[in-house]
């Protein structure tokens, strides 16, 4: 098992930054792959991005491409996910996922492991 916990959410304005970051607990935490997520209300939830178990590959969605940075930090047992230039767009309850892959993966089905999110609120 192994337990995630969200946390640095909030509400920003349009053009600011924010930084989440995903605690991991449990089984190896570098064993896994960790992957970001977004759900906006009444929408399906949305790939954001992924950082390979090493740290040394990323992928992201088209649109967060440029604008968000996934990180992580295994001796803290930590990934990050910074969210620049924010739009209103951009809200949402964000989620890290861990998936014990070797692929960067973007379907959700991929992720054994889910933290509760963070509510990512941006006013315009």
């Amino acid at each position: 098992q192994v337990q995630l916990v969200e946390s640095g959410g909030g509400l920003v304005q349009a053009g600011d930054s924010l930084r989440l970051s995903c605690v991991a607990s449990g089984r190896t935490f570098n064993n896994y792959a960790m992957g970001w997520f977004r759900q906006a209300p009444g929408k399906e939830r949305e790939f954001v991005g992924v950082i390979s178990w090493s740290g040394g590959r990323t992928y992201y969605a088209r649109s967060m491409k440029g604008r968000f940075i996934i990180s992580r930090d295994n001796a803290k047992n930590t990934v990050y996910l910074q969210m620049n230039s924010l739009k209103p767009e951009d809200t949402a309850v964000y989620y890290c996922a861990a998936g014990l892959t070797s692929r960067l993966q973007i379907v959700p089905a991929e992720y054994t492991y889910w933290g509760q999110g963070t509510q990512v609120t941006v006013s315009s």
